[in-house]
């Protein structure tokens, strides 16, 4: 999208937020896009693999067993919610309807889930995962993309630019590895990157795509990445 449609989503954000609670439709504070209770009640990823963020039924000091098994690319994932109830709900309005204010909740649900991090623990800039390009086709706009440039706004951080250079199957139905293997070599980043990045995405299901992405940064001269996302899909 050019800079120039990109003012006027803003314009029309401004206008959405604040309003109603985004879940529950009652009364928001001023200035807050959700009530106390509904903030609360979110399915937070609290207890998470540190490394990989797949939910654990405790808390686990560092990397699950998967992740010391077979360590991905990425050193850590932060991703403060599970992909579920009212946040699968609003992702679905954003990624299905290209809702405005269900995107504006979401980047802020994120700036709330990095709020704890001090200035020198942020990345120095960020890359969003390419979509296939019938699929941003299909839905009129690039979600991943959308994020993230207004996530790295936000947080006045650089953007890079990747690129898919393999249009691969659809990632639904398959297990880990097949998923690895269906992406391998999909991604390419032209730029000379910073030493400290992050890639991100919106759903965050086994990991598989952010990790070929975080491959292709380390080729393009980054030397530590982490993965970002708004919601983690428990594995079954």
């Amino acid at each position: 999208m050019s800079t120039k449609g990109l003012g006027k989503v803003d314009r029309v954000l401004r206008r959405a937020l604040p309003g109603p609670c985004a879940f529950c439709l009652a009364a928001a504070p001023a200035g807050e896009p959700w009530c106390a209770a509904c903030f609360a009640s979110l399915p937070w990823n609290r207890l998470a693999c540190v490394q990989c963020a797949q939910p654990q039924p405790e808390a686990v000091p560092g990397a699950c067993g998967r992740c010391l098994r077979h360590p991905p690319p990425f050193v850590r994932s932060r991703v403060g919610l599970r992909y579920e109830g009212e946040v699968a709900a609003l992702m679905q309005r954003f990624k299905f309807l290209a809702e405005p204010r269900a995107g504006t909740v979401l980047v802020t649900l994120m700036q709330e889930s990095l709020a704890g991090l001090q200035r020198s623990e942020l990345p120095q800039a960020l890359l969003a995962l390419p979509r296939h390009a019938d699929r941003a086709r299909e839905r009129g706009f690039d979600q991943a993309e959308w994020l993230t440039t207004r996530l790295a706004r936000q947080l006045e951080l650089p953007c890079f630019t990747a690129r898919r250079i393999r249009q691969t199957p659809t990632q639904r139905g398959l297990d880990r590895q097949a998923r690895r293997r269906n992406l391998h070599g999909a991604f390419v980043v032209d730029a000379q990157l910073p030493p400290r990045v992050a890639v991100v995405d919106d759903i965050m299901t086994t990991g598989a795509s952010l990790a070929a992405l975080a491959g292709a940064c380390l080729v393009a001269g980054a030397e530590e990445v982490e993965a970002w996302a708004v919601a983690r899909t428990p594995l079954a």
